[in-house]
């Protein structure tokens, strides 16, 4: 397992998005993937991006200037009863 470590401050909206969703793309099962970002819609888009992807996500830190997403690449199969939007 390896953490990598994403920095997208001073970008705006989709840019963190489409960043993070290209950095992962380049992980394995079990990497960690940790984005520091300044747009505060990456709160609503970078979890979202997780849903699709069947990733798992956590905001490590919120602060006024800073969020911080730590996301698990997973096989990106979903559990029973749940579907990949």
């Amino acid at each position: 397992m390896t953490t990598t470590k994403l920095d997208l401050t001073g970008l705006k909206c989709p840019l963190p998005a489409l960043k993070t969703r290209k950095a992962l793309k380049a992980l394995k099962p079990g990497d960690v993937l940790e984005v520091h970002c300044t747009d505060p819609l990456s709160v609503i888009d970078i979890p979202n991006l997780i849903r699709e992807t069947g990733d798992r996500v956590e905001i490590a830190e919120r602060a006024e200037q800073r969020i911080v997403f730590v996301i698990e690449k997973t096989s990106g199969l979903t559990a029973p009863g749940e579907r990949n939007l």
